[in-house]
């Protein structure tokens, strides 16, 4: 008897603790978000209890185990929309946390959300996707506080809203905000400027630090932003957005550590297996897949390697990080375990904070804010092409072609031995890049790729440590080694007088990019 009475307390308490949800996926005719009567459901589309993922029947249907933490999201099929907030966030996902976000954490979570509801229904439009089509990239906005997000809003959406390019929507990876949650809601009012809906990834500094578990640390996030894990397709394009901080960092319950969960990358292989191979695969996350960064091991290897495994079917895969506060272009092949026929490319993107807000003003009051690599602040497209893509980086308040910084000594001995270096820096270039320069419309030479640090940015570097009087501002990090510099010689045949230094660079997509200095070749002064 006492054994029977166990049993039934214990299926009483499964059975509280995981429920079904069910709902239908639905053509919103008349968008009021409510599935009326004559309003048909939407079969074939993926929806998600962010680990499993079902697909809808023939009448729209779905049906989903859930926990008293989940939550649910519609996987946005092509030509379809979901709906915006009046502050251009996708609404895909109902929230379920019946006794809401741990009520002892400094910024507050969800709300209380109640009992289970009979049917979570998502509504859809159609709409036209082409097959070619362009997004917009954020690398970490990251205000620390409402000057910065002024900064923000001057440097960046100010620019980027009379300059979308015909972009379909725009994504920011991470770090959103500079720890302060309370200013998620001015960092959202700053993006909706743009009028595009806008997909967030979670930062580092997006989190809740006095989460015990790392599945806790999101709780301000999800009531921001919703999910932190979660896909949806455009065009050819599947995307799919990850959180990869694990907090605490399991190996000393300090500070944080890149990586996934095996419930995330358990979502990623579920939904991977409704995706056509020949699709364009790309993922967002806030932290590079790399094993090192400045010595630290930051990422956690084993997951990697089965993202990886989960990603052996699929040809075209594009990934993008931020985090650095550098731009770097990094490729995965045999030697970091990727056994595809060609390398993944992770695009490691420079920031709309660029050295976070660091340095002298530029014209708008804005601190210029150059990167250690040299890197100017700005933003990116992604052009996608069926399932090809390109990648273009807008310096903040440069022109278009602004792509090359070329630092050039103004003055070099006549017929005298030389250290000085032309040095180029080609702010999305990598080492598999050609750049090239000649002199006053000469031969075309190949420039030496080398990773070093930035004259340029050093030089500005070491006038807030020269100076008499303290500039306006703070100053900028120490510089660190670029991974997109090409020198090249002076040569000592040079005549005396001024001459043009032309340098351009080709990038992996074809395209070519030049700039132009001059310099001064003099007599030189040689001590007795």
């Amino acid at each position: 008897m006492k054994q029977s009475f166990l049993m039934l307390f214990l299926c009483a308490a499964f059975s509280f603790a995981q429920q079904q949800a069910t709902g239908y996926v639905f053509e919103d005719a008349n968008k009021n978000g409510i599935k009326d009567r004559k309003e048909k459901g939407i079969a074939n589309v993926s929806v998600s209890n962010g680990v499993e993922v079902v697909k809808t029947d023939e009448t729209g249907k779905y049906a989903l185990p859930v926990e008293n933490d989940n939550i649910i999201f519609v996987i946005k099929p092509a030509n379809y929309a979901t709906p915006k907030s009046n502050m251009q966030l996708p609404q895909f996902y109902y929230i379920h946390k019946p006794e809401g976000s741990p009520k002892d954490m400094k910024y507050a979570g969800v709300k209380p959300t109640g009992k289970l509801p009979k049917e979570i229904n998502f509504p859809l439009y159609v709409q036209k996707e082409n097959t070619q089509f362009k997004v917009l990239v954020f690398g970490d906005p990251q205000p620390y506080d409402e000057k910065e997000i002024d900064y923000f809003r001057r440097g960046i959406i100010n620019e980027v809203k009379n300059n979308k390019k015909d972009a379909v929507f725009g994504i920011s990876l991470g770090d959103l905000v500079g720890d302060d949650l309370s200013l998620h809601p001015l960092y959202i009012d700053a993006v909706k400027e743009i009028g595009l809906p806008w997909y967030n990834v979670m930062g580092n500094h997006d989190m809740n630090y006095e989460a015990k578990e790392d599945k806790l640390s999101d709780e301000t996030f999800e009531a921001n932003f919703g999910p932190n894990n979660y896909a949806f397709n455009y065009g050819n394009v599947h995307f799919i957005v990850l959180d990869d901080i694990l907090y605490p960092d399991p190996r000393d319950g300090k500070s944080y550590w890149g990586g996934f969960r095996k419930d995330q990358l358990d979502f990623v292989e579920n939904d991977l297996k409704n995706v056509n191979p020949n699709q364009l695969v790309v993922f967002s996350f806030h932290i590079q897949l790399t094993p090192e960064n400045d010595g630290d091991k930051h990422f956690r290897m084993e997951d990697r390697k089965r993202l990886f495994e989960i990603l052996k079917p699929f040809q075209n895969v594009l990934m993008m990080s931020a985090h650095t506060h550098k731009q770097t272009q990094l490729f995965y092949g045999k030697k970091e375990g990727w056994e595809g026929i060609k390398p993944i490319h992770e695009f490691n993107a420079g920031t709309t904070s660029g050295d976070w807000y660091s340095g002298t003003v530029d014209e708008l009051g804005v601190p210029k804010s150059v990167m250690r690599d040299g890197t100017e602040r700005g933003y990116s497209f992604v052009s996608f092409n069926d399932n090809q893509y390109e990648i273009t980086y807008k310096v903040a308040g440069k022109p278009e072609d602004y792509q090359i910084n070329l630092w050039v000594p103004k003055v070099v001995p006549f017929k005298t031995k030389n250290a000085a270096r032309i040095v180029a820096n080609f702010f999305m270039g990598s080492k598999q890049d050609k750049v090239e320069y000649r002199i006053d419309n000469g031969e075309w030479k190949e420039m030496d790729y080398t990773e070093s640090i930035d004259p340029d940015y050093t030089n500005d570097v070491l006038k807030w440590d020269t100076t008499q009087e303290l500039f306006t501002g703070r100053r900028p990090s120490n510089p660190e080694a670029s991974k997109h510099i090409w020198t090249a010689p002076f040569s000592r045949k040079l005549e005396l007088g001024t001459h043009e230094v032309e340098v351009r660079a080709k990038d992996r997509y074809g395209k070519t990019y030049t700039t132009k200095s001059t310099f001064e070749v003099k007599n030189s002064t040689l001590i007795p």
